[in-house]
């Protein structure tokens, strides 16, 4: 079996019970539009598509820690004789796209700019708002308080507790991601996504105040 189809096993096997938002699904997702966008970018496919499968076995909300994570994935790769060079662009891929609040480091391959883009636009529309009560409902945060404003500025550190409410999360992430897109095809996709967002907000708040 190819390294693509082992290592989706391997990585549904690891994260099909995972219950943040960051499972199998959410993956498989990510790796369906990675693929989509490297053929419209014209970016390495392969490259592409195992950095997709694997960007969250590293993460460290998955680990003891980042570098416990990467050694996970580096060892994988090992397993699956994944070629040294293609080995580094993945690790440095999946090192470089989470969003850390905002702090990431700016990407130089347009291989690590597809992955993200398409990690991204999971995290917005339809399914970045489901996405997001269920991250913030395993996480024990309410899904609103008109009192708590969102919060602006955030160090990396204050992003990685993620314990404001699931409504503060869209204007502390969701709403930043169209304008961070780094890909045309990603942007023209995001535009949607973020207006759909803006959308539901609206409807949200005349529910809120018992008004519709």
């Amino acid at each position: 079996m190819d390294p693509i189809n082992l290592t989706k096993e391997f990585v549904k096997k690891e994260l099909e019970n995972e219950g943040t938002g960051h499972d199998w699904w959410h993956i498989e997702r990510v790796t369906k539009m990675a693929e989509r966008l490297s053929e419209e970018e014209g970016a390495n496919p392969f490259i592409c598509t195992m950095a997709a499968l694997l960007h969250d076995l590293a993460d460290e909300k998955l680990n003891e820690s980042e570098e416990a994570g990467l050694k996970r994935v580096n060892q994988w790769l090992d397993q699956v004789d994944v070629d040294s060079n293609q080995c580094k662009e993945i690790l440095s891929i999946i090192q470089s796209i989470s969003y850390k609040g905002g702090h990431g480091p700016e990407l130089t391959s347009l291989e690590a700019k597809v992955v993200q883009d398409a990690d991204r636009l999971d995290a917005i529309g339809a399914i970045g708002i489901a996405r997001c009560f269920t991250y913030a409902g395993s996480k024990g945060n309410l899904i609103h308080h008109p009192g708590e404003e969102p919060r602006e500025g955030m160090t990396k550190e204050e992003y990685s507790k993620r314990d404001g409410t699931a409504i503060n999360h869209f204007y502390e992430k969701l709403f930043n991601l169209k304008d961070l897109m780094n890909t045309k095809t990603g942007y023209q996709m995001a535009e949607q996504r973020h207006l759909f967002m803006l959308n539901y907000l609206d409807q949200f708040y005349l529910e809120w105040e018992g008004e519709k």
